[in-house]
């Protein structure tokens, strides 16, 4: 995975009795709903597939935000993946099967990273152009963040490019696998 550079989300700092203070970005808060972008030619959606049950830890992302958005994902939660070079369109759907943990990747000890398994295909690809043709997808981070690799998903947003993509959001529900 190639490296990503956040937007600044730093607020502008306030004034207090205290002095001025810095306040970061919001915490990511989790639900339960993902997106992993990677690029197909260096690991694809086929790649993941071919893990099987043991799944792949999603390493070499290295920005913070990202980072911090997969230390709130929780066991069982599912996710796109999205590529993100070629083709740029949400192809399958994986689950987390391991929370954040230590990348592998990293010697300095900065970054995390979790595993995910496949789940299945996206019957019909939904391409990046469709997501940003659709209104109600508008808001979706993959519209507007669109370089950060590992995203938030919103559950309309979810059930919404899961319609689009041919697939019953209500029979994907997110399961708890017996790992941590």
């Amino acid at each position: 995975m190639a490296p990503n550079r956040a937007p600044n989300l730093k607020k502008k700092a306030a004034s207090t009795d205290r002095g001025p203070s810095k306040a970061g970005p919001a915490p990511v808060v989790s639900t339960g709903y993902w997106l992993f972008k990677s690029e197909p030619d260096a690991f694809s959606w086929a790649d993941q597939k071919s893990r099987g049950a043991k799944g792949e830890p999603w390493t070499g992302v290295r920005n913070y935000l990202a980072r911090n958005t997969m230390q709130a994902m929780k066991l069982g939660d599912l996710g796109f993946f999205y590529h993100s070079n070629i083709g740029k369109e949400i192809v399958g759907i994986v689950r987390v099967i391991a929370t954040a943990h230590p990348d592998p990747s990293d010697d300095s000890g900065t970054w995390a990273c979790v595993d995910v398994e496949a789940v299945c295909d996206l019957p019909k690809p939904v391409s990046l152009a469709q997501v940003k043709d659709t209104l109600a997808l508008a808001e979706m981070a993959l519209v507007k963040s669109m370089r950060l690799s590992v995203q938030p998903v919103r559950p309309e947003e979810w059930a919404l490019v899961c319609q689009v993509g041919g697939l019953d959001a209500k029979s994907l529900k997110p399961l708890a696998p017996l790992r941590s």
